[in-house]
């Protein structure tokens, strides 16, 4: 009863489906930890409350994507440098925040041209083929970072100078850069933006929504998240529309 209460305060707050989900799972994992350890002979089985289709699932699009990458050419320091790779991991291999993050310099094989990244929920690292724009980023970042082990994306504000770069502090270089370019743009826009367009390249080359998974690391069983994106760019509700108003 105290967790449905908590559940219907959150609903009357007004908070997105995704926190009250978030919140609820956290309670749901603390209590079946504790009937793990014999603490509780019960468990929690309060449900989510619904959630809502992907509502943007274009981002900044490859525009937007190109106005970053130019805020970033302004500049020649070692931060650009830096900021130039993170765009190019969320972008050209569709990256979440936390898998750029947790990249340390022992992923990355130049000679392979590949990138180990540890995918959300997955056990083991999945090697990655880098495109040339991103081979081209990484070497100009290592050349400047040195190949010593730990973090690959290192932190260069004072207080925490070399250490490795936060997610916070990754999603602050972005909307920065998109703050200066006249945008508002955020980590994971830049991964919708690349998974649209590689729905869009796979239907003009032929290729199945389904391989645009290997792409996108969705689960196999994510298929309908792919067809949101898909038709998010096809806009068939608009086309249909725009048909019946003319058939008038």
């Amino acid at each position: 009863m105290l967790a449905l209460s908590y559940r219907t305060h959150m609903v009357e707050r007004g908070l997105k489906s995704a926190t009250i989900n978030r919140r609820l799972a956290a309670l749901r994992s603390l209590v079946h930890l504790a009937r793990t350890f014999g603490l509780v002979p019960w468990g929690l089985e309060i449900q989510n409350v619904k959630t809502e289709a992907y509502r943007d699932t274009r981002g900044p699009g490859k525009q937007g994507f190109r106005c970053l990458l130019n805020e970033v050419e302004r500049k020649k320091s070692k931060k650009a440098v830096r900021d130039r790779l993170i765009l190019h991991l969320l972008y050209d291999l569709a990256l979440r925040s936390g898998e750029a993050v947790s990249l340390d310099v022992g992923d990355v094989d130049m000679a392979q041209g590949t990138l180990a990244v540890q995918g959300k929920g997955k056990t083991a690292k999945q090697a990655l083929t880098m495109p040339e724009p991103t081979k081209i980023a990484m070497q100009a970042w290592l050349e400047i970072r040195g190949g010593e082990p730990g973090p690959l994306l290192t932190n260069f504000d004072r207080a925490g100078k070399g250490k490795r770069l936060t997610g916070v502090g990754l999603y602050c270089i972005v909307r920065g850069l998109g703050c200066r370019a006249g945008l508002k743009v955020r980590p994971h826009g830049l991964r919708h933006t690349a998974i649209t367009e590689a729905c869009k390249a796979a239907q003009a080359n032929g290729i199945g929504l389904e391989e645009v998974l290997d792409f996108s690391r969705h689960s196999r069983k994510s298929i309908s998240i792919l067809m949101v994106y898909r038709d998010k760019e096809r806009d068939v509700q608009g086309q249909l529309a725009s048909l019946v108003a003319a058939s008038v």
